[in-house]
């Protein structure tokens, strides 16, 4: 995993997430991976950005989520590219729901549990401040206990 300087070809948010830095920086993540050991090699290269980098990716998917998450350094903007995605947000100790479609957005509040359901084939953008993000396994009920991963994922 490495973080590239001024890409001059087109990039693919679908496997090469742009993580948005200090000094207004924009840096494709070359060999990113939702994978522990890649996870902590991108939170330590963008560790100097602290709260206030944020990481572009787009995801594809079908079906429910499998786990909550927050993100207690910022907020996370979810646009919906394509299909229809549900975002089941932990609000007060009440569950808030948003449909989005094509072109719609919502934005997740720092520190607030939230999973995000594909209710068809969909596409969404993710803007997100990954900096100890946290998630939980999803239930039928909210998360009550402390995260289980400590790096970005998805929304």
């Amino acid at each position: 995993m490495r973080l590239v300087n001024h890409e001059p070809n087109a990039i693919d948010l679908r496997t090469t997430p742009v993580h948005l830095g200090l000094g207004s920086r924009a840096k494709p993540v070359e060999g990113f991976a939702w994978e522990p050991e890649v996870l902590q090699a991108y939170s330590a290269a963008v560790a100097s950005d602290g709260a206030e980098g944020r990481i572009v990716t787009i995801f594809d998917g079908d079906g429910p989520d499998d786990q909550w998450e927050r993100h207690p350094a910022g907020d996370e903007l979810i646009v919906c590219l394509s299909g229809s995605v549900t975002v089941t947000r932990e609000v007060d100790g009440v569950p808030d729901r948003v449909v989005l479609g094509p072109g719609e957005a919502t934005v997740n509040p720092a520190g607030t549990w939230h999973a995000v359901d594909m209710t068809e084939p969909a596409s969404i953008l993710t803007i997100t401040a990954g900096l100890d993000t946290e998630h939980h396994p999803r239930t039928q009920t909210r998360p009550t206990e402390p995260a289980t991963t400590p790096n970005p994922r998805t929304p």
